[in-house]
């Protein structure tokens, strides 16, 4: 079958895969028209110039940088507030009792000393140069420098400075956003980089839908997209610039003529490409650059993939997996991602109206169908990627190991059978080739001779010696497809072209695929059919032409699909500018040899509220340990020698209640684990989860305590 995923096998589907729309490009076919926004613009440009103009600083990697206040690197010494304002209050008590001393003269009049040495003999008296009134002025003037003086020093000593800071000028600082100040040449809703290379008339079009209310956060990004595409070459100024001077904010659509989703649940920055997951915790084992921020991901920590580990219940789907997919359909409708979701029926992840292809599996009414093989014409590709479905699960997990024979087998079947049919084994065919019924065989074997493919024909002798043997694993095989040759799955997987077959090699293309899953009475299936997918993504999305386009694969409960070559596979997606999601109940649903090396292929690891100690004490075998300062407190009891002394502690032991004691602090450098195991397990409030993250230029964030409904 061949199938690139975006062909209709029975040409009546008006909404075809979408390709890559630039500037000079239409779709294939004539695109939807779009909908109403889930946010309606608002009448004057405002609020989306002022998300626009907002400041984004640089920030460590998984910190939701629009409106991000930086904070230092490490915890400033800081006075506690019961102290600090004591303390303000005495220093004003004290200056106002040194005010009120000199005043009534109670300390003499040795502060007049300045005043009389400065102040000529002249100014001074009733009748003096100045006058009654200007002898007056200058007498309060000079009090009013000395009780200045004393309340600068008060001041200073009572650190009212910090009490204004702390205490007072959060109170009336405003908003981020509205502090913001941009002059024309910074604007970025003025698009000067379009007016520097000489497109002039449509950044002024740009700026006026901007003002007017008619651009939103989506088209902004995907027009920027387009742009990119002028800078490298793909699409040339003038079509950029004509496309923009007609069609203003709408410009360079979608194929699916979608310009945002129909609802979101999430906060999305597509400035930053960011998508907020929730709040650092303000908590101690929190780095202080940290605490308090937002939390978010973008396709910068994607790109190393995340394994998400925790109890059904922990709000793996609806905290983690749901805004992720729907920043990755934002992403794709300003051409920017390809995203596949892959989970049970009913989910919960994102309304079939956010996609562009919705896959089915064991639902009659579905409107695309899933290619087994993958869209390739290649038998030993093929058969790669359908060995891993069939039985990657049952390969030997330590390294140097691999599902090798299967490949073998499955490769002598479909190559000789797509030689003579022209097209691969529909699943009853290949469940009939790999159980050696003699009809097919013979059928095969005519036509190979008819066509004079000796090496074929060597392929097919060498099957037929096989099968029955020991050690073959044909019938393995046919026991996998078994699972996919039932009634449920009639009307799929069909190779005949009477179907619509999706395949994951449109990952070229700016698509938005969730696939369901029937794990309903199919479990067994379901596992096969996501590893099938997995796959699919890991070898297609290394052969793209663009890799400019990030690829994400979102697998809501990876159970029995983390195999070696899985983990492999994900080994190389970062390379390809791509990453896969993966959520997981227990690390106990992967192979003990291979939960180290996940955890390791993975640059983002979370552990969600409510994982087992077992499972904590992987997490902190990958977390490590760091250097921190321990502090050991001993209180000695002192003993009073003299009988004054001994009175002295027997009235403290009558006030206290306790013997006086005298305090010991020893300080150490020890090295301790980050996260232990029962912290882990028994320190993680619900909805809440332990997550480190490392993007893909290596910068790491250590295990962060994240509130997730925040």
């Amino acid at each position: 079958m061949d199938s690139d995923g975006t062909q209709d096998a029975r040409g009546t589907h008006a909404s075809p895969v979408p390709r890559p729309a630039g500037p000079a490009e239409v779709p294939a076919m004539p695109p939807r028209p779009p909908r109403a926004p889930a946010t309606p613009p608002m009448p004057d440009g405002s609020a989306f110039l002022t998300w626009l103009r907002a400041p984004r600083p640089d920030a460590a990697p998984g910190v939701w940088r629009f409106g991000h206040r930086p904070r230092p690197a490490e915890e400033p010494e800081e006075i506690p507030a019961r102290q600090l304002l004591s303390g303000a209050l005495i220093a004003f008590l004290v200056g106002w009792l040194i005010w009120s001393l000199l005043q009534n003269g109670y300390i003499g009049t040795w502060w007049w000393v300045p005043f009389d040495l400065i102040v000529p003999d002249a100014w001074r008296g009733g009748d003096s140069d100045l006058g009654e009134t200007g002898t007056f002025v200058l007498y309060q003037g000079y009090e009013l420098l000395v009780a200045l003086a004393i309340m600068v020093g008060a001041a200073r000593l009572g650190r009212w400075g910090e009490v204004w800071r702390r205490f007072v000028t959060p109170r009336f600082r405003r908003p981020e956003a509205q502090e913001t100040r941009t002059t024309p040449e910074d604007d970025p809703a003025q698009w000067n980089e379009l007016r520097a290379a000489g497109a002039a008339d449509a950044a002024e079009r740009l700026a006026a839908e901007a003002r007017t209310g008619l651009m939103r956060d989506v088209d902004h990004a995907r027009i920027l997209r387009a742009w990119q595409g002028v800078r490298t070459g793909r699409h040339s100024l003038a079509t950029f610039s004509g496309a923009v001077l007609e069609d203003g904010a709408a410009a360079c659509l979608h194929p699916s003529g979608e310009r945002d989703l129909p609802a979101r649940l999430a906060r999305h920055d597509l400035v930053t490409g960011q998508v907020r997951l929730g709040t650092t915790v303000d908590d101690a084992r929190n780095p202080y650059a940290y605490r308090g921020t937002g939390l978010a991901l973008g396709p910068d920590l994607l790109g190393t993939s995340l394994v998400a580990v925790g109890p059904a219940g922990s709000g793996k789907t609806g905290t983690v997996v749901r805004p992720l997919a729907e920043s990755l359909c934002l992403h794709a409708l300003a051409g920017r991602a390809a995203v596949v979701v892959v989970g049970a029926a009913g989910a919960g992840l994102g309304p079939a109206d956010a996609y562009d292809v919705v896959v089915r599996i064991g639902n009659q009414d579905s409107e695309y169908d899933l290619d087994l093989y993958g869209g390739t014409t290649d038998p030993d590709e093929a058969a790669a990627v359908l060995a891993e479905a069939l039985v990657g699960d049952l390969a030997d997990p330590h390294p140097g190991s691999d599902s090798r024979r299967s490949t073998t087998v499955l490769a002598q079947l479909l190559g000789p059978f797509r030689a003579v049919h022209g097209r691969f084994p529909s699943v009853p065919e290949l469940r009939q080739l790999l159980d050696g019924a003699p009809g097919p065989f013979a059928a095969m074997r005519q036509g190979l001779q008819e066509t004079g493919q000796e090496s074929l024909l060597r392929e097919l002798d060498a099957r037929e010696r096989q099968m029955g043997q020991p050690g073959d694993v044909g019938g393995v095989l046919g026991d996998r497809v078994a699972l996919l040759d039932r009634p449920a799955f009639a009307g799929f997987f069909d190779t005949s072209g009477q179907t619509r077959p999706f395949t994951l090699k449109a990952l070229d293309h700016p698509v938005r695929v969730r696939i369901d899953l029937p794990q309903r009475g199919h479990a067994d299936a379901s596992k096969m059919l996501a590893r099938l997918v997995l796959a699919q993504f890991t070898a297609s999305v290394a052969v793209r032409e663009d890799r400019s386009l990030f690829a994400c694969l979102l697998l809501d409960d990876a159970t029995g699909v983390v195999t070696p070559e899985a983990v492999r596979g994900i080994q190389r997606l970062r390379s390809g500018n791509a990453g896969v999601v993966l959520t997981l109940r227990t690390l106990d649903d992967v192979a003990r040899p291979l939960r180290g090396p996940l955890l390791g292929a993975t640059g983002c690891r979370m552990a969600l509220s409510g994982v087992t100690p077992w499972d904590g004490q992987d997490f902190a075998e990958v977390w490590g340990k760091e250097w921190t300062e321990a502090r050991d407190v001993t209180d000695r009891q002192i003993i009073a020698e003299t009988p004054a002394g001994k009175a002295v502690h027997m009235l403290r032991r009558v006030i206290t209640g306790k013997a006086p004691t005298a305090r010991a602090v020893t300080v150490r450098q020890v090295e301790r684990e980050r996260w232990s195991a029962s912290e882990l397990a028994h320190a993680v409030p619900a909805g809440h989860a332990v997550l480190s993250l490392t993007d893909v230029k290596g910068e790491h964030a250590p295990p962060l305590l994240v509130d997730l409904r925040g």
